[in-house]
């Protein structure tokens, strides 16, 4: 029996720390342009998120090349990116969270 509910806690934490979260769509995608305070190749989420709304930000996410004239750029060099909209909503949400940061 010990053996067994050792057996469930462990799968359940793995399971826990399995889930999909905004840092983890970060670490995947935006990483290696994006910084979250600081100027990398691209903004930081904070200047981001006091600039943009949620929409604004899953509407360049989705399609850069549409969307950049529209926020004052003269061009972007950002991918685009095909997430799903559960990731969009993840990092969308995390991008806002440094808003003041």
């Amino acid at each position: 029996m010990k053996k067994y509910l050792l057996l469930v806690l462990l799968l359940n934490s793995f399971l826990y720390s399995a889930e999909l979260d905004g840092k983890k769509v970060f670490e995947t995608y935006c990483w290696g342009c994006h910084h979250q305070t600081a100027m990398a190749f691209g903004p930081p989420f904070s200047s981001i998120a006091a600039k943009r709304t949620k929409a604004e930000i899953k509407a360049y996410i989705t399609s850069p090349q549409s969307m950049y004239k529209k926020f004052g750029y003269k061009r972007t060099v950002m991918t685009q990116f095909h997430l799903t909209n559960k990731e969009l909503n993840l990092i969308s949400d995390y991008i806002l969270s440094y808003k003041g940061k």
